[in-house]
């Protein structure tokens, strides 16, 4: 995934993402206005987590590719 400089082991990631309201609509929308991944930091000092901003596009190709490969 771009942005993040080491792989990934296998596993579920808590994905946060940033939204802020559009003003000025008759109805609530909202925008994005940023992706973050929390994942395990690359060190042998114990459980520390790193958080990367992430693209919503790489996003999805990640959950796309990842959905696609078999379970063994």
């Amino acid at each position: 995934m771009r942005g993040i400089d080491h792989p990934l082991p296998a596993g579920s990631y808590q994905v946060i993402t940033d939204e802020e309201m559009i003003e000025g609509l008759s109805f609530a929308s909202y925008r994005r206005v940023a992706t973050m991944i929390i994942v395990p930091a690359d060190s042998s000092h114990g459980s520390r987590m790193e958080m990367f901003s992430i693209g919503s596009v790489d996003l999805a190709d990640a959950q796309r590719i990842d959905a696609s490969t078999p379970d063994d």
